[in-house]
């Protein structure tokens, strides 16, 4: 019995690889979110003081069900990671005080 579950594990794991580019991340300190009917648009944007123009610095678009459990899986993330190190600090402004004209409908985060 041991046998067949071993196999069952090894079918359902995924190898995944992550390139030296990707792996080196990008740095972000805003995220708009938009979405349509069938996925969820989430540009992390670089905003540096002083500079009107902030770029997209990367695009991950989702369907509706991976944003779900993005958001579960975040939610989960952001519990352990408080468990540890104590509650994030949340600054009294929810969001920019610039307009930001992305167009569709829009979230923030």
């Amino acid at each position: 019995m041991k046998e067949e579950n071993a196999s069952e594990e090894q079918q359902n794991q995924i190898n995944i690889e992550l390139s030296e580019e990707v792996a080196e991340g990008v740095y972000a300190n805003l995220a708009m979110i938009a979405h349509s009917n069938s996925e969820f648009i989430l540009d992390f944007i670089r905003l540096m003081p002083g500079i009107p123009k902030a770029k997209v610095k990367s695009r991950v678009i989702v369907t509706p069900e991976h944003a779900v459990r993005f958001l579960e899986a975040l939610k989960e993330n952001i519990e352990r990671y408080e468990s540890i190190h104590g509650r994030i600090k949340r600054t009294a402004q929810a969001s920019p005080e610039f307009p930001l004209p992305f167009g569709g409908t829009m979230g923030q985060a």
